[in-house]
């Protein structure tokens, strides 16, 4: 038993970290809160539109701000970003504040679930497989060294992903509550 404050979902887009999430918080009786949301909130502007004008860079200048703030609590859900690993202090502060799942899926699953998105910046060009196999290269060992555990969710719909992690998690994590 691994107990922790918070739990947090890592993975690449597409692989059920909004969907899973809320479900697994509901059962867990945690507050689900996904990171991105918080920063499109916070800048008053979508996701697109912070890289058309701060480029990924500030798009991930944002995203450490509030990842900081976010894991300063408890009682949590929070699911992150694809892109959130990409940071070595945000690595540092997950494994702190939270017990990490890897929500692992394959570039082919991926493909399917995105379909013809609009909202992902990095998944606007004619090559979306190769990227998704680019940054699949780059971000896969960084999710390995966050997690705590990992769950393929290829070939699982969101209903049966969740049993499947709140089984795991029933014997793998339990939350902790902290003074304020």
């Amino acid at each position: 038993m691994n107990p922790a404050p918070n739990l947090i979902l890592v993975g690449p887009m597409g692989a059920g970290k909004t969907s899973i999430g809320k479900r697994v918080a509901e059962r867990f009786g945690l507050l689900f809160v996904d990171a991105d949301h918080v920063i499109v909130e916070r800048a008053g502007a979508s996701i697109p539109t912070l890289f058309e004008h701060v480029g990924e860079a500030g798009f991930r200048e944002r995203e450490k701000a509030a990842l900081k703030d976010l894991l300063a609590g408890h009682g949590q859900l929070l699911s992150t970003g694809g892109g959130a690993v990409l940071d070595a202090d945000n690595r540092a502060l997950m494994r702190r504040r939270g017990y990490v799942v890897y929500l692992r899926v394959g570039v082919e699953a991926q493909l399917r679930r995105l379909g013809r998105c609009t909202n992902r910046p990095l998944l606007q060009r004619p090559d979306r497989e190769d990227v998704l196999r680019e940054m699949a290269v780059l971000r896969e060992p960084l999710y390995h060294e966050v997690a705590d555990l990992t769950l393929d969710t290829d070939g699982l719909t969101p209903p049966e992903a969740t049993a499947r992690l709140t089984q795991l998690l029933v014997h793998r994590w339990q939350p902790i509550e902290e003074n304020a």
